[in-house]
């Protein structure tokens, strides 16, 4: 682990904010729940559109109509879910940045994940403008429920890994 990492990971940890998070008896808890409830809105909505994209749901509304309707949740639980994950990372920073969960979660799944979605934000409405979805559509849809599927049980081995 990079020395200058660790030394900004020290420093966050004994910001104000970080120190009144990681010593309150409540603070802590509200935080991790403000994190679970922007991650909720964020890869719900983004799941919405992949089944939706895969075809469950078919005859319901096109992706690109379920899309529409939840981009700004979408943004929304994004802005919340990372709001949320910056309070928690400042609260224990040097202890995450040596978690190889956290790595793997942070450092590859969740930017994969976000550039599948970009993509699909950017593509899901061209390809509704077809009859039937391309079988790449479908891939795309199929591949970012699976990589929040990874991210979610990444997030799940944070406390089990050292």
């Amino acid at each position: 682990m990079s020395g200058a990492l660790l030394n900004f990971a020290s420093w966050l940890e004994n910001t104000r904010l970080a120190l009144a998070i990681a010593d309150s008896s409540w603070a802590y808890p509200y935080v991790q729940l403000t994190h679970f409830v922007g991650l909720s809105l964020w890869v719900g909505t983004n799941v919405a559109v992949d089944l939706s994209l895969i075809g469950v749901g078919k005859g319901w509304q096109t992706p690109s109509e379920v899309s529409e309707a939840l981009i700004v949740w979408n943004w929304i639980g994004f802005a919340i879910a990372v709001a949320g994950g910056l309070m928690l990372f400042a609260a224990s920073a040097t202890t995450y940045v040596i978690n190889p969960a956290f790595l793997v979660k942070l450092g590859v799944l969740i930017p994969l994940a976000f550039v599948c979605h970009v993509v699909i934000q950017g593509k899901v409405h061209g390809w509704c403008q077809k009859p039937n979805l391309s079988p790449l559509a479908k891939l795309i849809g199929l591949t970012e429920l699976v990589l929040w599927l990874a991210v979610i049980t990444a997030a799940v081995l944070i406390p089990f890994v050292a």
